[in-house]
């Protein structure tokens, strides 16, 4: 309860808090889970919450909605912040739901940004929530498979929350102009502008149209341009230690492995633009010229390196075009995991066969009693022979020969086949040991 005081009256209250709706009907872009006969609307038809994780980035209206489900269930609201509470303020909010239990009121509990609460603070809730004492609602922007306890997913759903789309932001517009009692005060495409910025985040989108509104005199029109010199260009929503990280890094490199080179040129782009290491961007690079590309054009590994020494020589922004100069490559390549699968293979057949020796014939035998025991013997230098090529069993002789690299019919890959081929027909007529 805000506290009243001689200039509270002064104080105007944002447009984003006038804004918040009341009731379900008045949650904008979560039709999915709020529509007719989606499942947060059939809860509450039913009159019987049960604890649930909201998942979504911000500004979609999590506080929002748990706040609402609970003012409509009748359950007493108590609302903590994982960023500002501890232990204590958990106890605390544990024994008033007990209490108020006892009397006949439940407590609807929002936990915002659980996922900032460690496994023990978590395990907390268990009990509390099995027995009925709080109906848990949390709010986490992080994917809660990795930031939440598994005990406390168990007894929880989980319902995903969308960013807010055009349509759902140009309600939220339409909305503000009615509480503003004018138009506001842009074109077309500057709206349009105002919602690419919001990036789905509806409180940001609230805050850019207050911004608008507050410095732009009534009958005024913007156009886009005239829009983006009163608002900030919002930076990309990238946290380098989360989910997002991995999110972007995966779309990146399977961008790249589908040979859509524009496509990662937007995702190297976005996660630039967020605020990475460059130098960890051209670790994964380097590591797809070796696993996706390979040897059907061995140059991708080269120009990596080359990329990355550029980089290192360069800094930002110049060494960046490197970068670029290297996902187009990338992409434009022809691709091959036979070397990965082949590493992969023979580190699988080493587990298998334990420590067999190495036939004894391509034994060095640097003493006299090394001879003695056959080491050596038989050996055929290879440079010797007419092809360059003795065919001899190279595999323990207890381990039958086994087929690991397997080129494919793309790229240099092809000139690696042949030769293969070849040396298996000279193998053959010489008397080696088959495939």
């Amino acid at each position: 309860m805000e506290e009243s005081s001689l200039f509270s009256s002064q104080v105007t209250r944002p447009l984003a808090d006038r804004m918040r709706p009341d009731t379900l009907d008045g949650v904008v872009g979560q039709e999915h889970l709020l529509g007719e006969g989606a499942p947060l609307r059939r809860m509450l038809d039913s009159g019987k919450l049960s604890s649930f994780i909201l998942w979504g980035p911000p500004g979609c209206g999590k506080t929002t909605l748990a706040r609402i489900l609970a003012h409509t269930t009748n359950l007493r609201f108590t609302a903590l912040s994982a960023v500002f509470s501890g232990v204590a303020d958990l106890r605390k909010a544990f024994d008033e739901a007990t209490r108020m239990r006892m009397q006949g009121t439940g407590t609807l509990l929002f936990i915002d940004e659980i996922h900032r609460f460690n496994r023990a603070q978590q395990d907390g809730f268990l009990p509390y929530v099995e027995n009925g004492t709080v109906v848990l609602v949390g709010a986490t922007t992080e994917n809660p498979s990795f930031e939440l306890n598994s005990a406390l997913l168990s007894r929880c759903k989980v319902y995903v929350l969308k960013p807010l789309d055009a349509p759902a932001l140009l309600e939220l517009l339409k909305r503000s102009e009615e509480l503003m009692a004018r138009p506001f005060p842009a074109d077309e495409a500057g709206r349009r502008m105002l919602c690419e910025l919001a990036d789905g985040d509806g409180r940001y989108f609230i805050n850019l149209l207050e911004s608008v509104y507050n410095l732009t005199k009534p009958g005024e029109k913007l156009d886009a341009e005239g829009v983006q010199k009163i608002v900030q260009r919002r930076p990309p929503v990238y946290d380098k230690d989360r989910e997002g990280h991995y999110n972007l890094i995966s779309a990146l490199h399977k961008s790249l492995r589908g040979s859509d080179t524009d496509a990662a040129l937007y995702w190297m782009a976005r996660i630039l633009a967020g605020g990475e290491d460059p130098k960890y961007l051209l670790r994964r690079l380097t590591r797809f010229a070796s696993e996706d590309v390979g040897l059907a054009d061995p140059q991708a590994l080269q120009l990596a390196l080359a990329a990355w020494d550029a980089y290192d020589r360069l800094g930002s922004p110049e060494g960046e075009l490197a970068i670029a100069e290297l996902v187009i490559y990338l992409g434009s390549s022809p691709k091959s995991n036979s070397a990965y699968t082949a590493f992969q293979s023979a580190m699988r057949s080493a587990r298998e066969h334990g420590s067999l020796m190495p036939p004894a014939h391509i034994l060095n035998a640097p003493t006299k009693l090394m001879k003695e025991q056959g080491y050596g013997k038989g050996y055929i230098y290879d440079h010797d022979t007419p092809e360059g090529f003795s065919g001899q069993n190279y595999f323990p002789e207890a381990m039958a020969r086994q087929r690991f690299y397997r080129p494919v019919e793309r790229g240099f890959e092809r000139e690696i086949g042949r030769r293969i081929a070849w040396y298996d027909k000279l193998r053959k007529e010489k008397g080696g040991a088959g495939n």
